[in-house]
């Protein structure tokens, strides 16, 4: 059989034991393991639904085939129309259900974690990353997904020095993953009375949203202390110590949260990023150990890799990780980051295609 085709019926059990798992009274009382199956079958249901499309196509064509050896003229012209129809969406299929196949990253349906910085620019590049955010919540809208702001420290002239927040929907980590980076912005800025063009920067760092399961964390590798929230300049803005700083030892990766509602929700958010920190460490640790760091056109990710720039005279962005250049930046500003993410995921596609052939 083909190998092609004992990939889709595995992939087509699973997804029917999945929702009938769904269905048992254990399952549906625990909202943890609903979850856990409801994300599952959501990454299964592209390649189930294409393979119950696939079989369709291929029984059309079956039928169409035997009605060409009708005798009637009429019927053989409409059995000929069927067959050729069928065959070129089936042709299509074919190349779909191959990206489909590919091998994607575990971390691909998780939600995630966006943090963003302002950075060289002074205040032009807090108000810049205060102008990402506002994209990204419009792109998020557009997506069906949820955002929540996680930690915030606003800027005195406007934007944000930075700014997390989460955001929670299937395939959220997927569609966000390659906004990891430096984005410049070449504009006039407000402050400017010469009329120039400057150049500022903001950074974005993004994380998967991992489950308790994908990393595992000892008590004795965290150093919890609690302190009081203070707002810009230092003066307090809260009179408990309902902040809270957590240092994991081992790395030395440190998270500091108090915009929360009280302390509990602000230790709730610090040990979720922190979670989300210390699992990118050691993958990426992993990955440079076995020599499989990413090496291709799309980047490492790396805070300080200039991935984008948004010039705003000429009303143009650029992704330099692909070449793609867009002259409708005030869309984009809007939230309409489709063309460049699907450009961005098709990418990824083709590369692992390559490296499968290889």
């Amino acid at each position: 059989m083909d190998a092609k085709i004992v990939k889709l019926d595995s992939i087509e059990k699973r997804y029917l034991e999945i929702g009938e798992e769904m269905l048992k009274d254990d399952v549906v009382s625990n909202v943890k393991a609903f979850t856990k199956l409801s994300k599952e079958q959501a990454t299964l249901k592209g390649a189930y639904d294409a393979y119950q499309e696939y079989k369709k196509l291929n029984s059309d064509i079956e039928g169409a085939k035997e009605m060409l050896n009708d005798s009637d003229p009429e019927l053989k012209e409409m059995a000929q129309m069927e067959y050729d129809e069928a065959s070129e969406k089936l042709e299509k299929l074919n190349a779909h259900i191959d990206e489909l196949l590919l091998p994607r990253d575990a971390e691909d349906a998780y939600d995630c974690l966006v943090e963003i910085r302002g950075a060289a620019g002074g205040d032009e590049g807090n108000i810049f990353a205060g102008d990402l955010y506002r994209m990204y919540n419009y792109y998020a809208a557009n997506m069906g997904f949820k955002t929540e702001v996680m930690e915030v420290s606003e800027s005195e002239a406007g934007g944000y020095a930075l700014i997390s927040f989460s955001v929670k929907g299937q395939d959220a980590y997927r569609h966000f993953k390659f906004e990891s980076g430096a984005h410049r912005v070449q504009r006039v800025p407000k402050t400017e009375t010469q009329g120039r063009v400057h150049t500022s920067t903001a950074t974005v760092f993004v994380l998967p949203d991992v489950e308790d399961e994908d990393v595992e964390i000892p008590d004795s590798d965290l150093e919890i202390e609690t302190h009081r929230a203070s707002g810009a300049g230092g003066q307090h803005i809260n009179k408990t110590d309902s902040a809270v700083r957590i240092v994991h030892t081992p790395t030395g990766i440190t998270v500091n949260c108090q915009d929360g509602r009280n302390q509990l929700a602000n230790k709730e958010t610090a040990l979720r990023i922190i979670k989300a920190r210390v699992y990118n460490f050691y993958k990426e640790q992993k990955e440079k150990e076995a020599g499989e760091a990413r090496k291709s056109k799309i980047g490492t990710g790396d805070r300080s890799e200039k991935i984008r720039t948004y010039n705003y005279p000429q009303n143009r962005v650029t992704d330099h990780r692909i070449g793609l250049t867009i002259n409708q930046l005030d869309r984009i500003m809007e939230g309409k980051l489709d063309d460049i993410v699907n450009a961005l995921i098709k990418n990824e596609e083709q590369e692992k295609l390559l490296n499968e052939q290889l």
